[in-house]
């Protein structure tokens, strides 16, 4: 929903930063194929799906899913497509793009910005994007927001939503109000967070009333770029917390990785995971957490359970939840032996091992299998997953692979 909200919004702008045509059923025409453009833009990326048959699972969605197409230079030949389709399928469309160069601009810039869009807003999370493959194919990891996040659903929606017509405009308008209270009741964000997502939406709204319909457009993107920047703020005070609690829980470990990803609409409760080594002892850690910046006003007790939080726990501040510690000799064995285990590190950032079985525990309860979950012991002997892409390993570090060419972080 995010990506189609972001697209529409991008379209609605543009067509509302261009000069009025004289003729209204061209400007009805320029304002319905530019929001298009920007809704099929903005989601077109998300296309690879149809690729993940080509491995068997986990592995097709976790190699092939925000794969090819969400890299800067395949999103060239995907803007091409696009606009061969509109021009193919959309007379319209296609009379507009002939005889309006500014129009043709237009279209053409919404195309390549929605794209550019879809990759920055999927980089903002825990899961991560490689944009710069094939010249750089790490994975990067934002670790801002959360991965479905409801801000960028209110600012937006409401925005958009007054801008559509009388039929649509109280139904959408009650669909996004209702949306966030109707999570709150099933406990998956806090009232304080309805409460800041109700007072975001009145704020867009009164923009709307009091300057426009492009003022409360642009009032929407200035505060869902406003809460990326707290999320940023947030994100560095809660990694260098758990930095600290870590060199207590494991003294003399390095510290490789802190993956984190905030509670929907809240920036104070985290979930977090390290992933450390020990080389005198040839070993690795992964461990699992959650975390409240405001302890005195919002324990890790009250941060949704059904994200992670920890009810009844006596700890305010931060709580461990899970702990694994192995052998980093046979870890690397594992990925020398085993080419369907070597595939899935491809993905994996926190890698947890358990009887016979890989997960990533950045996703789900650490003791629960998930979608990344792996059966390598079972696959052993079987033929090798192919075609794999050349995705840097997100732990190679633990491979001893730091500063090889395409395997480092």
């Amino acid at each position: 929903m995010t990506h189609s909200l972001v697209g529409l919004a991008l379209g609605e702008l543009v067509d509302r930063a261009l000069p009025a045509p004289a003729d209204p059923s061209r400007g009805r025409l320029r304002r319905r194929l530019l929001l298009a453009t920007g809704l099929l833009a903005s989601n077109f990326p998300d296309l690879d799906l149809v690729l993940t048959p080509l491995l068997p699972a986990p592995l097709g969605y976790l190699i092939h899913h925000r794969g090819h197409t969400h890299t800067l230079l395949y999103a060239l030949p995907q803007v091409a497509l696009l606009l061969a389709l509109l021009w193919l399928l959309w007379p319209g469309a296609r009379r507009l793009m002939k005889e309006d160069r500014q129009g043709r601009r237009a279209v053409l810039g919404t195309a390549l910005l929605g794209m550019v869009l879809h990759l920055s807003f999927d980089g903002l999370n825990v899961y991560g994007v490689h944009p710069f493959h094939p010249f750089d194919s790490r994975w990067l990891y934002g670790d801002l927001v959360f991965i479905v996040e409801p801000v960028f659903w209110t600012a937006l929606g409401a925005g958009l939503s007054l801008l559509a017509g009388p039929r649509l405009r109280w139904p959408l308008l009650a669909f996004f109000a209702a949306m966030p209270l109707l999570f709150t009741w099933l406990g998956f964000l806090q009232w304080g967070s309805f409460a800041g997502l109700a007072a975001i939406g009145l704020f867009v709204a009164a923009a709307h009333c009091r300057f426009g319909g492009r003022a409360g457009l642009v009032t929407a993107l200035l505060l869902c770029l406003g809460f990326v920047g707290v999320q940023g703020v947030a994100g560095q005070m809660a990694r260098a917390e758990v930095r600290a609690a870590l060199a207590q829980a494991a003294p003399g470990a390095r510290v490789l990785d802190i993956p984190l990803s905030s509670f929907p609409a809240n920036p104070l409760c985290w979930s977090f995971a390290t992933v450390s080594e020990d080389a005198s002892a040839g070993s690795y850690g992964v461990r699992v957490g959650v975390l409240s910046l405001a302890p005195g006003l919002n324990p890790v007790s009250a941060c949704p359970a059904r994200f992670g939080g920890v009810p009844g726990s006596e700890e305010t501040a931060l709580a461990w939840k899970f702990s694994e510690t192995r052998s980093l000799a046979e870890f690397r064995a594992l990925q020398r032996n085993n080419c369907h285990f070597d595939a899935w590190l491809r993905f994996a950032r926190v890698p947890s091992l358990a009887q016979g079985a890989a997960t990533d525990i950045r996703f789900g309860a650490p003791d629960q299998p998930n979608f990344s979950t792996l059966p390598f012991a079972e696959r052993q002997g079987a033929p090798c997953p192919s075609p794999l892409a050349d995705w840097g390993y997100p732990r190679a570090d633990l491979l001893g692979w730091t500063g090889a060419p395409g395997r480092g972080r």
